[in-house]
């Protein structure tokens, strides 16, 4: 288990509000996500009943903002500190500011100061059924302007209509852009298999896959593009899967599929897979595009207590072939000395410690396990290859060391 660092101050009320927000959040397992055409929907609205030129649903996590639906903006995340809306997920009350320069909170703000030159904002939070603000819908526009409490009505409107959304994708048995199922349908149905192949000593095995560099499809090609990419794995691994193997997506880019075989099996699996994604074409526009996966492996055996447990050791599998250099595929073998250990995925605010303790920059843990984390940030630009890794909430705080880095994720080995 980590362990507490005993130096650490206690963590403060704040911190552990934080902590709380950030496990709805993953609850609700949206973030990095495709485009919806029901959340579009609504950000076209707001921009059309408000006369405003952006409107924003978003989800905010340990570091950023981002965008699961925006009009008039050509990013899809932002800094978290550089936010209006870290300011109304603090409040279940609407934040109405009609001038963006004469709110001391704002006026240094550089997307005041500089381009795009806000200056009014309206936001609602995104609350949660059990009192989470996860996130916020906000109208933006570029000259001061008032806010009825009329239009305050109508905002929180949309802001209900998005959360109702959030709270059916929960319970959705597939995924809505690939069709595959959901990671509740999957971890439900694979449960029950679990369990099954326990009770009879059935031969079972996990193979989690991710795709590999997706985030740069996104940002080089657009997020249509990204939505091809995802549909067209899931379209060719539903193909050549068995009816009888559980297969779904779990994450932005991460998929896994549950089978009932040995290791062997799984790992010709796997490997079929694998060079079926190789082998994709994909033509978006006048582009063609190519994308490789990083698989890891795990079968049951007498130690796996729990589906649960399985998956943790297919993702640190996965995270082997990450850390060596991508599209391959690595089993899970606890007999080996050097394995990299199983990690929980988990969505924790970080962060990061160097230069004497004198600098610090906000990251988000994605995953934890006794030997390392994979974290996100908004800029690898500037960040050491050796730091302290801190999680105020749990009074954790550890060095450690950047083993590979791609995009705006960080993979790290504890010293």
């Amino acid at each position: 288990m980590l362990q507490e660092h005993s130096e650490m101050p206690a963590p403060s009320a704040a911190d552990l509000r934080e902590a709380a927000r950030l496990r709805a959040v993953e609850r609700f397992d949206v973030l990095d996500t495709p485009r919806e055409a029901s959340f579009d929907r609504i950000t076209r609205l707001i921009k059309t009943v408000f006369d405003v030129p952006v409107a924003i649903v978003s989800v905010i996590d340990g570091h950023r903002q981002w965008y699961k639906a925006c009009e008039g903006l050509a990013v899809n995340e932002v800094e978290r500190k550089a936010t209006f809306c870290q300011y109304t997920i603090l409040s279940e009350e609407p934040l109405i500011v009609t001038d963006a320069t004469k709110d001391p909170r704002f006026a240094d703000n550089p997307m005041v100061s500089n381009d795009p030159h806000i200056r009014f904002y309206a936001g609602v939070p995104l609350r949660s059924r059990d009192g989470h603000n996860i996130g916020s819908v906000c109208a933006i526009g570029y000259t001061p302007r008032e806010f009825s409490d009329r239009d305050i009505s109508i905002l929180q409107d949309f802001a209900d209509l998005a959360m109702d959304e959030l709270e059916l994708r929960q319970h959705a048995s597939s995924d809505a852009l690939t069709g595959v199922l959901s990671r509740r349908a999957f971890i439900d149905q694979g449960n029950k298999a679990f369990a099954l192949a326990q009770r009879q000593r059935f031969d079972f095995s996990c193979i989690a896959f991710d795709v590999d560099h997706f985030k740069s499809v996104n940002d080089n090609f657009g997020h249509a593009a990204g939505d091809k990419v995802l549909s067209g794995v899931a379209r060719q691994c539903s193909a050549t899967l068995r009816d009888v193997d559980i297969f779904g997506r779990v994450g932005g880019e991460e998929f896994a599929v549950l089978l009932y075989t040995g290791r062997n099996g799984a790992l010709e699996s796997a490997e079929r897979l694998r060079g079926t994604i190789e082998a994709m074409r994909i033509t978006h526009g006048v582009h063609e595009m190519q994308v490789t996966a990083s698989f890891g492996i795990a079968s049951l055996d007498p130690a796996t207590s729990s589906l649960q447990e399985l998956i943790e050791r297919a993702d640190a599998a996965m995270y082997r072939s990450k850390q060596a250099g991508r599209n391959r595929t690595s089993a899970w073998n606890s007999s080996q000395g050097d394995q990299v250990r199983p990690r929980r995925r988990v969505l924790k605010a970080g962060q990061i410690v160097f230069n004497a303790r004198m600098s610090t920059i906000d990251c988000t843990v994605r995953s934890l396990g006794e030997d390392g984390a994979t974290i996100d940030v908004s800029n690898i630009a500037g960040i050491p290859g050796q730091f302290v890794l801190a999680i105020r909430a749990d009074r954790f705080e550890t060095k450690c060391r950047v083993v590979a880095q791609a995009e705006r994720r960080l993979e790290l080995a504890f010293e």
